[in-house]
């Protein structure tokens, strides 16, 4: 009996997640091209995109205007309130901590949208951050940030994303609400960690190639680039930080921290396939209908 189209796309996935996060001997990662991604230029947020765009190994693309990725949106202008309207957004999931929420604000969003509240683990990194510039004590931050320790407890944030069962949780359950339903945003604090993930799992669900997924998560490191500069710029002039460039490898995404939570799917799950469907408990159903709704 002939499969179904359905059938076929869920064969395909998982042939190609499992590839995804096979050692390769490959040639090294090339740098990201972003001319394709849609940014939405706002004045209060920096790293708002469309996901849509990037073409399938189907031969498909996938659709535009129906899932976005963020920063955090607690900054946003009038204006920029009313360009979130024009999204039609029915769905915008927050990952923040209440501790990043509490100091940067909630979401400005457009009459009748409610962000939901869905915390994924920072593993304490937005607390120490804080109470570390705000010593102002220059020893201290090159104790915590110096000497590639700062790297290192990314490294272990994107672990967190594999291994704590409630990141899990909200990961698998942000995915599976992607199926269906109205145009979603979701976002954390820069969006490029916890965002960046679920946005390289959903576009390497959809078929997009490995390469293009990591240009896309990179792509936050041009978009966040003069922002953070003007960040490390106000924490010298303010007395903050006598060396603001300790931050650094926190304000950056890169690929080892990328492949620091791949090689940790490989340890725990085998394949990517394994971490979608055991670790976040998504159906090969869920899998399929993504990419039905998604790629056209």
């Amino acid at each position: 009996m002939p499969l179904s189209r359905r059938a076929l796309l869920s064969t395909a996935t998982a042939a190609v997640l499992t590839a995804a996060t096979a050692p390769s001997v490959a040639a090294p990662r090339r740098r990201p091209h972003v001319t394709a991604i849609r940014h939405i230029p706002l004045q209060g947020a920096v790293n708002v995109r469309d996901l849509g765009g990037y073409l399938s190994y189907t031969g498909g693309r996938v659709r535009h205007g129906l899932v976005y990725r963020a920063d955090a949106l607690s900054k946003l202008t009038d204006t920029d309130v009313t360009t979130l309207a024009g999204l039609r957004l029915g769905r915008v999931v927050d990952f923040r901590i209440p501790l990043e929420v509490q100091y940067d604000g909630a979401d400005r969003l457009p009459a009748g949208l409610v962000a939901l509240s869905r915390p994924v683990t920072d593993n304490g990194l937005f607390g120490q951050l804080l109470a570390v510039i705000g010593s102002r004590d220059p020893v201290r931050q090159e104790e915590m940030l110096g000497g590639g320790r700062a790297a290192a407890f990314m490294r272990e944030v994107y672990r967190t994303f594999v291994t704590s069962a409630e990141n899990r949780a909200r990961f698998g359950q942000t995915l599976r609400e992607l199926a269906g339903g109205p145009p979603s945003l979701f976002h954390c604090t820069s969006g490029k960690d916890r965002t960046g993930w679920t946005s390289y799992l959903l576009l390497t669900v959809l078929g997009v190639p490995e390469q293009t997924a990591v240009d896309d998560y990179l792509a936050s490191n041009t978009f966040r680039a003069a922002y953070d500069a003007r960040v490390r710029e106000g924490l010298k002039h303010g007395g903050l930080m006598q060396n603001p460039d300790l931050i650094i490898p926190l304000q950056e995404v890169r690929t080892e921290y990328l492949d620091t939570a791949l090689a940790e799917v490989r340890t725990a799950y085998g394949s990517l396939f394994r971490y979608l469907t055991d670790g976040l408990g998504l159906e090969l159903r869920t899998l399929a209908e993504l990419q039905d709704r998604l790629v056209g």
